[in-house]
């Protein structure tokens, strides 16, 4: 079991969160209850993950919830991609998100 706050992969995926919620925020009002959730819950999913996956008694059981996270990130980058298609986002605010997300899952699959 550790401590999940000291875990950098968590931090990360903690700071993501906050970025996806700022961006989701100007959002058009429509997609309040469709894109904008899906991508809020996706990105928390992932922190969420981590902290209950380093929470249980066994690696393999750790290593499960990670597995969680990284598709949560897979589904994360995907909506990012609809968005930056549908113009919600800047074509560099995206790419520079699905930047950052594809460092932290290489992060997460070499835990």
């Amino acid at each position: 079991m550790q401590n999940f706050k000291e875990l950098h992969i968590w931090q990360e995926s903690m700071e993501l969160v906050k970025e996806i919620y700022i961006i989701t925020s100007a959002y058009p009002e429509a997609e309040k209850f469709g894109l904008v959730q899906q991508m809020r819950r996706a990105a928390v999913s992932i922190p969420s993950n981590i902290a209950e996956g380093a929470g249980r008694n066994s690696l393999l059981e750790f290593k499960r919830f990670l597995t969680i996270s990284i598709s949560s990130s897979n589904e994360l980058e995907t909506q990012l991609g609809i968005s930056e298609m549908m113009d919600f986002i800047e074509e560099d605010v995206s790419k520079e998100l699905q930047h950052k997300i594809n460092i932290l899952r290489k992060r997460v699959y070499s835990f």
